[in-house]
Formats: structure tokens, sequence, C-alpha cells
């Protein structure tokens, strides 16, 4: 079953998807060890482990080799962040190419100018309406699998309100979308009223001092989203223990916080029984 496949099996069930954002390898693999159905390829946390804040300075490729690593890595689907598509339809149809073509399960585009910021920053701008829905219909065009999810995501809450958000996320829908993904909603009367009124399935996006307030999973469902992702759950947390054991560190002037699996543990968590199975295998046949 084909990465794409096995997500739309997972949207089929009457339940919330929940999704953490990975940013490399062993973020990814943590979050299939603890038990998620699938992943996110965050936007802002890639960025960040490149050195970068989330104002459109990763590139395409630096975008698709990321998602191509974190693909590999796991056996759960992979939702991935593609920006504004990076550029016009043309660019959108590479971008779906090359996404899908690494193994990914699905990807969503959204409406900002080039250079785009974080959904949660201010002085956001965004693209004619008319222009998004080509870059939509082109995206669904372009994909070599029906199954390949393509998630339309509009910033124009910040923008223009939340009237015009919804009417962009219904006629992206029209285009070609398979799911609507309206960015911060910015209290829980507009959560609420996104899922009432887009025309299809909604994602939301659950981040930690951002404009959209907090929603529980149990909430968000009952609300009647399909998808909740969770971007800078995993990066920010690491940047915060990062922080913690260096401070240790220069404090206390010697090695502190010692993993409690040890060396070896620590790389089983990454798969070394099986690959030195493998060899086993190889040197016995």
């Amino acid at each position: 079953m084909t990465a794409a496949r096995h997500l739309r099996t997972l949207l089929a069930r009457d339940e919330l998807l929940i999704a953490p954002g990975a940013y490399d390898g062993i973020s990814a693999m943590t979050i299939q060890q603890a038990g998620f159905s699938l992943a996110y390829m965050t936007g802002s946390g890639t960025a960040a482990s490149l050195g970068y804040p989330d104002i459109g300075l990763v590139t395409m490729s630096e975008m698709v080799e990321r998602a191509a690593t974190i693909a590999r890595a796991i056996d759960i689907p992979l939702i991935a962040d593609a920006d504004t598509g990076y550029g016009n339809e043309l660019n959108v149809t590479r971008t779906v190419r090359e996404y899908e073509a690494r193994g990914v399960a699905g990807l969503h585009i959204e409406d900002q100018v080039t250079p785009k910021k974080c959904g949660h920053l201010d002085g956001k701008e965004i693209v004619p309406r008319e222009e998004f829905v080509s870059k939509i219909r082109a995206a669904a065009a372009a994909r070599r699998s029906p199954d390949f999810l393509l998630i339309a995501r509009t910033d124009a809450r910040a923008v223009a309100g939340l009237d015009e958000a919804i009417a962009r996320a219904n006629a992206a829908l029209q285009a070609g979308a398979d799911m609507a993904f309206v960015e911060a909603p910015q209290t829980l009367e507009e959560v609420a009223l996104v899922p009432q009124r887009v025309h299809g399935p909604c994602l939301l996006n659950l981040v930690g001092g951002g404009k959209t307030p907090a929603v529980g999973f149990d909430e968000a469902q009952a609300m009647g989203y399909r998808l909740a992702i969770l971007p800078g759950a995993l990066f920010r947390s690491a940047i915060a223990t990062f922080d913690r054991v260096l401070d240790e560190i220069k404090t206390q002037r010697r090695l502190v916080s010692p993993p409690a699996q040890g060396v070896a543990g620590g790389f089983q968590r990454f798969g070394l029984d099986a690959w030195q199975a493998i060899g086993q295998r190889a040197r016995t046949a």
C-alpha cells in the first residue's frame, strides 16, 4: 500500500487524525514510535533546522530533500508543507510531482505572496483569489495518483477577514483540493465556524502561543475537523531542552543528564538491531 493510499484509509475513519510536526529523521521516527498514525513535515521547523526563520527563505529543493529524508525514515504517511508552491502554476506542477515522487502522502499549498511568512506572524500578504485557485487547479492536475492528498491553505483571515478566507477555501475545494486549511482563526467562535461553512474536510493548525486559541482534540473533532497538525510541538520543545542541557553543562562544567538508555539503546531507537541482523544474514547465507 502506498503512503497516499494509507493516508486515505486513515481519513476514511470516523476520528480526528493528529499529526505532530517532524523536521528531521529523529523527530519523525519518534512520532512513529510514540504510536501516531501519521506525521506532518513542518515548514517552520524545517526552516529552523536549516538555521532560518520561517519567512520564505527555504527553497523548494531544500524542502523536497527534507521531505524525502523524513518519508524514508518512517512507515506512517507524511503530509508536508509546500509553502506557496514556489511560483506560478508551472512551479506548482513541478512541486507536486517532486513531493509525490519522494513518497510523501500529501501536501498543502497556500495563497500568500512570495516570500511567505509563518501563518502566525503579522504582516502577511496574499495573492488574488483567482491566482490561488488556478494554482490549486494546477496542483490537482499534477498528481500522478488520485490518492495523493491536496490541501488548500488560505492565510486570508489575517488580511481580508474570515468571510474571504472561507470563500477561498470553498473555491479551492471546487478547483480540486481534497481538504481546506483556514490558517489562524483568532477566536474559538471562528475555529468552530470554519468546518460549518467550508464545504469539505477541514484541517486545524494548533500552534502554541500562536493566533489560534488552544482547542482540545475531542473538541476539535466535535466541531467537525478531520485533521489536526502540531507543527511546533517537537522542535520548540527540543530547543528548550537544548537550552537547559547546555546551561547545565556550562554551570556544572561536566557532562550532565546522560541518556538513561546508554549509547546502544539510543541507536536501537533508530534500527540498530535490524541493521545488524541484515549484516548477520548476509555473512551466514
